[in-house]
């Protein structure tokens, strides 16, 4: 890895102050300072995406005059020329990224940080931001970037497992669960990577299911799918997470029926992945038991927020997971470019679509 590298620019806050990347022991203080930090935006997330694929660190520390701090994590294009590199935070399917500060950030702050990324050499630059202060970068950015809308749906896990699952908890997922421990599923968690292995099988299977329902070439569904989620992914993130990894899997006589992974920071527990043999998952209902447990969990744990994660407005996700008690929040994603390469890109796929007759879920 490079040492970093310093340079000072100009703002209307001051003069700022640039370390990329970004040191690791200032990125790890602003996480524990920041309440908000979410499981995706910690150090251990940009080192999994770093292992998994052809990324490189391009996290960038902003050190104000009046010492305020914020860090920006980012993940640039590894072994491209910079006029053809990409620095997001973060790339598609990686979820929330955007800034971590000391302390409120001021909108002459965010608009530094803004007109920093505006002249950055890369073709594409995009910060996808939490829901937390999502309004102040909103009204900081630039024309330059475009808006890309997203929705994050999260628990709240105030008032304990109890409230949540007298008061929020939908009554169709309340039937399910019991349903579920009707059928005397056997669960099992593991935070050692062990189950790797088995939610690897149960996803595999999933691709033939989504490939099924989006009349979707089985070949090129399992190309697409392991481009965005490869072999060997969960089995980093379950090393580098160890303990705050949780891989759960529940089993129907003996066979695997469904596992979802959980992931953890602080207060804040994130579902991540999921998978199931819908044959043998869907009339037991175990899926909807492991996301009570692993909800229960992380209320035991002393968790403030239980990320469920993206979803479409007025998809059948986002009212599965609404029936959980999810709520969605704004996280919008900035982004800009300097040729349309995306558009170039969405044309493509549009193209391919209606060529293989392709239905969304």
């Amino acid at each position: 890895m490079n040492p970093p590298a310093e340079r000072l620019i100009h703002t209307a806050a001051g003069p700022a102050r640039i370390t990329t990347p970004a040191p690791r022991a200032t990125w790890w203080d602003l996480a524990a300072r920041d309440p908000d930090t979410a499981v995706t935006q910690i150090p251990t997330w940009l080192d999994c995406l770093c292992e998994t694929g052809p990324y490189r660190d391009a996290s960038r520390l902003y050190t104000f005059p009046d010492g305020s701090r914020i860090v920006l994590p980012l993940a640039g294009r590894g072994r491209r020329p910079r006029y053809l590199d990409a620095e997001e935070s973060w790339p598609a399917g990686w979820g929330v990224g955007g800034p971590l500060a000391s302390g409120e950030v001021t909108p002459e702050q965010a608009r530094a940080l803004f007109d920093d990324l505006a002249h950055r050499p890369a073709l594409r630059v995009g910060v996808r931001f939490r829901p937390q202060g999502a309004g102040l970068w909103q009204r900081a950015a630039p024309g330059t970037f475009r808006l890309e809308p997203h929705m994050t749906q999260a628990v709240d896990l105030d008032g304990g497992f109890g409230a949540l699952w007298q008061q929020r908890f939908h009554t169709r997922v309340r039937r399910d669960v019991k349903r579920a421990e009707k059928a005397c599923l056997d669960v099992e968690v593991d935070r050692t990577g062990r189950l790797v292995p088995v939610f690897q099988e149960l996803y595999d299977r999933s691709i033939e299911r989504w490939a099924a329902q989006q009349h979707e070439p089985l070949a090129l569904a399992r190309w697409r799918r392991r481009r965005e989620f490869p072999t060997g992914r969960l089995a980093a993130v379950a090393a580098r997470f160890g303990g705050s990894c949780a891989v759960w899997v529940a089993r129907h006589a003996g066979e695997p029926a469904a596992s979802i992974v959980v992931l953890r920071h602080g207060p804040h527990a994130k579902f991540w992945r999921a998978a199931m043999n819908r044959d043998v998952a869907h009339p037991v209902r175990a899926t909807p038991l492991l996301y009570r447990l692993a909800i229960e969990e992380a209320c035991e744990q002393g968790c403030q927020i239980f990320d469920l994660g993206e979803s479409a407005p007025g998809s059948s996700l986002e009212h599965f997971k609404a029936g959980f008690g999810a709520v969605g929040r704004s996280s919008p994603r900035y982004w800009r470019e300097r040729l349309p390469v995306s558009s170039a890109e969405r044309g493509l796929r549009t193209v391919v679509k209606r060529a293989i007759r392709f239905r969304d879920a």
